[in-house]
């Protein structure tokens, strides 16, 4: 994430802020200029961007920022006079808000979803909606589990559709279900990230004519996926599961394996993004962990080499992590980035720069 701050009086800006806390101007994001900007009123329900550099006179709050789940800005429309910004069009379901606590529910679902547009707007990955691909276009189903507990909703992706069990907006359920599950990893962006590696593999691999590249590194994804799933799920972990695996799950199909790989792709360039933001510099003084400077690292989201990034992940994570210890508290990133790991890594990279190209 960048840093951002307030064109009216310099104050430093957070991605999900509606109103500076400094000189209470209005805040919000220009997703296709990755700006957070400051507002003066021009009119009814319209807005002037103080950021000298965007492009338009005129915005609109997304409808969605009503409920104070959506900070994103969206021109004018004369056929639409309350349109939806572009990461919030892409809902198809929202909690029903009969109840205050699925209001909150939602506001923790969309701060994480919108995290995730900006790392895929700055990525510059292809996106089709609904209306551009009716089969296989992106869509996002945010469900509750039944009242009467008769069905429970899964987290997961269809052709596109992306449902998430919101039940996993509760620290405490998504917790237990943390434990449970044996994973040492579990957040709303991490959920995205992973379902998101989903619809990109179908975009960037299967119709993209790539699927003998993807096999070679993470195997063959003809395999019965719901029998693979079973054996997962009653099977210990596979004896040196880390050697080629960036998590225990990955194990379980190829599928799983390239979304898991991806999502650890997404969270390394976004927090290597907010690192050298802040002009962190991590040199550690022992043989063996790399070296490497925030201050000096190219973007990486379009610029730096794989090596370049993972030569400033490793070390960023070793500091973060023991600092973490410091206080008591655990891992910030609790994986182990083996060769095997950083080759699969190192196949979405290059998949997304190719995107890029193209």
């Amino acid at each position: 994430m960048k840093l951002f701050e307030c064109q009216s009086c310099g104050q430093i800006l957070f991605f999900e802020n509606t109103v500076c806390e400094h000189c209470r101007h209005p805040i919000g994001y220009l997703p296709e200029q990755s700006l957070l900007t400051a507002l003066d009123p021009a009119g009814e329900r319209l807005w002037r961007p103080l950021e000298p550099s965007a492009r338009q006179e005129s915005v609109l709050y997304c409808s969605n920022h009503d409920y104070g789940v959506c900070n994103w800005l969206t021109e004018p429309d004369p056929n639409n006079g309350r349109p939806f910004c572009f990461a919030c069009s892409f809902n198809r379901t929202i909690p029903s808000l009969d109840t205050a606590e699925n209001l909150e529910r939602w506001r923790k679902i969309e701060v994480a979803k919108h995290r995730l547009f900006y790392t895929l707007l700055r990525l510059k990955l292809p996106i089709r909606n609904r209306r551009q691909d009716p089969e296989n276009g992106l869509v996002f189903d945010f469900l509750d589990d039944a009242p009467d507990g008769s069905s429970s909703v899964m987290t997961g992706h269809s052709n596109g559709v992306i449902t998430l069990a919101i039940r996993e907006a509760d620290d405490a359920s998504r917790e237990r279900m943390r434990i449970e599950m044996g994973e040492y990893y579990r957040t709303l962006l991490g959920h995205f990230r992973h379902e998101i590696g989903h619809y990109y593999w179908n975009l960037l691999v299967r119709d993209a004519g790539k699927l003998d590249e993807c096999r070679a590194v993470f195997g063959d994804d003809r395999a019965d996926y719901q029998q693979a799933l079973q054996v997962y799920y009653d099977s210990p972990a596979p004896p040196k599961w880390q050697e080629s695996h960036v998590s225990v799950y990955a194990t379980s199909h190829p599928w799983e394996d390239f979304a898991e790989t991806w999502a650890h792709y997404l969270h390394i360039v976004s927090t290597l993004e907010t690192a050298c933001a802040f002009g962190v510099s991590v040199n550690p003084r022992l043989e063996g962990i790399g070296h490497a400077s925030g201050r000096t690292l190219g973007d990486p989201y379009t610029e730096a080499s794989f090596e370049d990034i993972m030569q400033a992940w490793l070390p960023l994570t070793y500091a973060v992590n023991s600092l973490n210890r410091s206080m008591g508290l655990a891992d910030f990133y609790p994986f182990v980035l083996t060769a095997g790991v950083m080759h699969k890594l190192a196949f979405i990279h290059r998949l997304i720069r190719g995107s890029q190209s193209a």
